[in-house]
């Protein structure tokens, strides 16, 4: 497991210390921890399952741990009430939203359950987004009902917004609109975002900080730049296929093609790789380094993860 480094001495928006989570006795979140900055997009990353909607459903109180605590702007996830949730915006895949109202009524019902409703801001949204006021809900596209969604979760000026799996199911052109949208609108504000996903596109668009989730354990929670820098793909050439030594177990993925290796490396240092390598490879030469994508950081990170679990349950 490779955890990262985040920021010291940095408010805080969300804190989660240890949450365990199980839906009876199969537990999908293990032991994780991670903090949201203020005024940071902090995502939640993983295939469907792996544990981020019950993450997040834990800390807004909709589902209790098992064990471990967490916090939301300030306040135990265990006694959050109606002056803490005013101050969170909320957006989900699986919102239901009455589909018999029409968007004008549903802005009108949002407004009186929010003190802090801003009826200019939200008129701002409802044309930044082309929303038609006189449609129902039910007759609009699967993307304009996340922007309705969005547009009276934003319109009270949350101090945490919160989108668990927003762009599912959206076509690739309606997603760019949406986060687009929320760039805009959001960075106006300097509000404070945690998303979750598994699509890894749209996060390295939309969010600073990561969090790796895998069958409900956190394998990396870092700021994404950072994680950029410290990952690098590694290649040279030896003229033996027999190493003389183990591989440092931060060489992933290792290949070997017609005398050229090549590897992921997570924690690249470029003064010291070449004794690194030459350890192992006494011949190497024409030793190069070249920056990756957040794609494949998230391919290597879990499929190091699926080999690990393998090897364990044969140990």
């Amino acid at each position: 497991m490779e955890i990262g480094t985040m920021e010291s001495n940095t408010e805080s928006v969300i804190e989660a210390q240890g949450l365990t989570c199980a839906y009876g006795k199969t537990e999908v979140v293990s032991g994780l921890s991670f903090s949201v900055p203020k005024g940071s997009a902090y995502a939640l990353l993983g295939a469907n399952g792996a544990g981020k909607t019950t993450t997040i459903k834990t800390l807004l109180n909709i589902l209790t741990p098992v064990s471990g605590s967490s916090s939301v702007l300030g306040t135990s996830s265990r006694n959050l009430g109606e002056d803490e949730l005013r101050q969170i915006g909320y957006v989900s895949e699986s919102q239901q939203i009455p589909g018999g109202l029409t968007v004008k009524q549903l802005v009108d019902f949002c407004r009186a359950l929010y003190p802090g409703w801003d009826d200019a801001y939200c008129d701002r949204l409802l044309q930044f987004f082309e929303l038609p006021l006189d449609k129902k809900i039910s007759q609009l596209s699967r993307g304009m009902r996340i922007k309705a969604a969005l547009t009276v979760s934003l319109a009270y000026h949350p101090k945490l917004l919160v989108l668990d799996e927003p762009f599912s199911g959206l076509d690739p052109l309606m997603r760019d609109d949406l986060i687009d949208g929320i760039l805009e609108v959001t960075q106006q504000e300097e509000w404070s975002i945690l998303v979750s996903s598994h699509d890894i596109d749209e996060i390295e668009k939309l969010a600073d900080h990561i969090g790796i989730v895998d069958n409900g354990v956190l394998l990396v929670n870092e700021q994404i730049d950072r994680l950029l820098e410290r990952y690098k793909k590694v290649s040279f050439y030896a003229s033996g296929i027999e190493a003389s030594g183990a591989a440092p177990t931060n060489w992933r993925q290792m290949q070997a093609k017609d005398g050229c290796f090549s590897f992921m490396h997570n924690a690249y240092d470029g003064e010291r790789i070449e004794s690194e390598i030459k350890a192992v490879y006494p011949d190497a030469n024409q030793i190069t380094a070249v920056s990756v994508s957040l794609r494949e950081i998230v391919k290597s990170v879990l499929k190091g993860a699926s080999i690990d679990r393998r090897m364990s349950l044969t140990s």
